[in-house]
C-alpha cells in the first residue's frame, strides 16, 4: 500500500511538470477547458494512464493534445510511450484530499449553460463541496434560467471554470497593459460603463484571458444577481454546431440572450464560419439592444480579423478596442516576481536565486504564458529534487526552450525593417542627410538597435555610417521622450518591435 501511495505522489508530480509545459503550449483558455480537468491514473513500463471526467472530453483530448501531452511527457520523464485515457475518476485523484488542479473556482458554483458556459450562482458552500470534483459531478437546483437540452441535467461539456487566480489584483501591470487593465476593470466595476462592446486584443500569452476571468470575478462580487456567462470562441462553435444537428437551436439561442454580461474569449475562432458567425452577430445585436454588456478577446482587432462579416465588423469596433502590448523587461521582471511570491506562500520551503528571475526576464521575452510556465517548470524541478531554483538549472532544464526564444536579432535586420516600414531606401540609415523624413526612422533605428541586441553604444554607431556614440544616445533619448508624448508614435514604434521579436 506504501509503495502505491509512494507511486502516485510521484505520478502527480510528473503530471504537475507535464502541466506546466501544456499550459504555455496550448494556451490558459484551453487548458483550462481540456487539460485541467484530467488526472493522472498510473504510470506503469512506459504507460502514462489519464483520467477524463466524460467520454466528450475524453475523445476530444485523446484526438487533439493526445501527441503533445506525450511529447510533453517524455521529456519531462524518459521513457514514456504512449500515453492512454480512459473515462472516469482516477486512482490517484480519489486518493488525494487534495488535488493539484487549479481551475475549480472555490468561491463560486459553477452552472452550465451553452453547452459550457460558467455561470456564476451564490451558492458559496456548494462550491466548496464542489472543489476536487469534476465539473460533471456538481449540481445544483434549477434557477429558472434556460438551459441547453431542455429539461435535460445540464452538462459541463466545455466549460470555463473562473480560475481562482485570474483576479485583478493577481495581475501585474506595467506600461504595456495598463490602458487595457484600466478599460477591463471600468467595464467590471460600473454596470453602465460608456462602452459596450469592450475588445481586448493582442498576441497570445500576453494576459487577455486573465483580464477575462477577472472581469467575471469582479462583477459577480459586485453586482451578485448577475447572470455572467464566460464562454471561449471554440465552445460557442461546437456547441452551436450541435444544436444545429439536433435540429433545436431555440435552448441555445435563449440561453445566451439571459446573459447579463457575456464573457466571450478569443472570438477570432467564429471568423469565416457563416452559419456560427451569423447566430454571434444576432447574439451580439440582442444583447446590446438589451443594455447588456459583452468583452470579447482576439488575437489582433476587429479591422484585421480577416473574414468577418462587415457588419459584425462594425458592431464590434463600436465599443473599446484596446491592444495589450507585449511585456519589456520591466514588466517580465514584475511578473516573475509576484509568481515567486505567490509560490513561497504555498511553498515555504521553495528557494530561488535571485538571479534567476532577471535571467529569466532577459532571456524570455516572446510572451507572458511561456514566461510563466518556465518559472512553473522550474519550481516543479526545484519541488521534487528538493534543491534551489538557480540559473544553472534553468540553463539545464529550460535548454530547448531558451534554445528556441534565444533569436539573435541584428542591426542590419532592424535597418532593413525601419527602412521598409518607413518607406526609405536602404542606404538613407548610413547617409548624412538630416531632413526629418529619414532622420526620424535613422533614430528609430538606433533606438531599437540599443533596446533589441546586445551591442555597445560605439558598435551601434558603427553600423549607421560610423556615428558617434553620443549621436546614438541622443537617439535613444529622443525616442523615448517621443513615445511618452505621442501615443501614435509610441504604437507605431512597439509594432515595429513586436515584428522584430516575433
Amino acid at each position: 500500500m506504501r509503495g502505491e501511495m509512494a507511486g502516485n505522489t510521484q505520478a502527480v508530480g510528473q503530471w504537475e511538470m507535464v502541466k506546466s509545459e501544456l499550459r504555455g503550449v496550448v494556451g490558459d483558455a484551453s487548458f483550462v477547458s481540456w487539460i485541467a480537468p484530467l488526472s493522472v491514473d498510473r504510470v506503469e513500463e512506459g504507460v502514462v494512464t489519464l483520467g477524463a471526467p466524460s467520454k466528450f472530453l475524453c475523445d476530444r483530448v485523446q484526438s487533439t493534445y493526445g501527441p503533445q501531452i506525450k511529447k510533453a511527457w517524455a521529456r519531462a520523464t524518459p521513457g514514456v510511450r504512449r500515453v492512454e485515457f480512459r473515462v472516469g475518476k482516477s486512482r490517484t485523484a480519489a486518493a488525494s484530499a487534495a488535488p493539484m488542479a487549479e481551475t475549480v473556482a472555490s468561491s463560486a458554483t459553477l452552472r452550465s449553460g451553452a453547452g459550457g458556459a460558467a455561470v456564476l450562482e451564490q451558492d458559496r458552500p456548494a462550491a466548496r463541496a464542489a472543489v476536487g470534483r469534476s465539473p460533471s459531478e456538481i449540481t445544483r437546483p434549477h434557477t429558472g434560467r434556460p438551459r441547453i437540452g431542455g429539461d435535460q441535467e445540464p452538462q459541463f461539456i466545455s466549460s470555463i471554470p473562473l480560475n481562482e487566480k485570474f483576479r485583478f489584483e493577481s495581475f501585474v501591470v506595467g506600461r504595456p497593459n495598463q490602458f487595457p487593465y484600466e478599460a477591463a476593470r471600468r467595464v467590471a466595476e460600473d454596470a453602465s460603463a460608456p462602452f459596450n462592446p469592450l475588445f481586448l486584443y493582442g498576441q497570445s500569452g500576453l494576459g487577455k484571458t486573465h483580464l477575462l476571468h477577472s472581469i467575471a470575478w469582479r462583477r459577480r462580487e459586485l453586482f451578485p444577481e448577475s447572470n455572467i456567462l464566460l464562454i471561449s470562441a471554440e465552445t460557442f462553435l461546437v456547441e452551436f454546431v450541435s444544436a444545429l444537428r439536433r435540429h433545436d437551436t431555440l435552448p441555445f439561442k435563449e440561453l445566451l440572450r439571459s446573459a447579463d454580461m457575456l464573457i466571450v474569449d478569443d472570438v477570432h475562432h467564429i471568423v469565416g464560419k457563416g452559419k456560427t458567425q451569423e447566430e454571434f452577430f444576432h447574439t451580439f445585436n440582442a444583447l446590446i439592444e438589451a443594455g447588456k454588456d459583452i468583452v470579447m478577446s482576439a488575437d489582433c482587432s476587429p479591422t484585421n480579423l480577416e473574414g468577418l462579416d462587415e457588419k459584425l465588423r462594425s458592431r464590434l469596433g463600436g465599443g473599446l478596442v484596446s491592444d495589450i502590448h507585449p511585456a519589456d523587461y520591466e514588466l517580465r521582471l514584475g511578473i516573475l516576481q509576484a509568481k515567486t511570491e505567490a509560490a513561497k506562500r504555498t511553498t515555504p520551503d521553495l528557494q530561488v536565486d535571485p538571479r534567476l528571475l532577471d535571467f529569466l526576464a532577459h532571456r524570455i521575452a516572446s510572451d507572458v504564458r511561456t514566461l510563466e510556465g518556465a518559472l512553473n517548470r522550474l519550481f516543479a524541478y526545484a519541488s521534487i529534487s528538493n534543491r534551489p531554483a538557480t540559473i544553472e538549472m534553468a540553463q539545464r532544464e529550460l535548454a530547448d526552450l531558451l534554445r528556441r526564444t534565444d533569436r539573435k536579432i541584428s542591426i542590419e535586420e532592424i535597418q532593413r525593417k525601419v527602412s521598409e516600414h518607413h518607406n526609405i531606401p536602404l542606404n538613407e540609415m548610413f547617409s548624412s542627410r538630416r531632413a526629418r523624413a529619414v532622420a526620424r526612422p535613422r533614430q528609430i533605428a538606433m533606438y531599437l538597435a540599443k533596446k533589441l541586441t546586445q551591442k555597445s553604444l560605439p558598435e551601434i554607431g558603427r553600423k549607421f555610417g560610423n556615428r558617434d556614440h553620443t549621436t546614438v544616445m541622443h537617439a535613444v533619448k529622443r525616442i523615448d521622450e517621443l513615445r511618452a508624448m505621442d501615443c501614435a508614435f509610441d504604437e507605431d514604434v512597439e509594432r515595429l518591435r513586436r515584428s522584430l521579436e516575433g
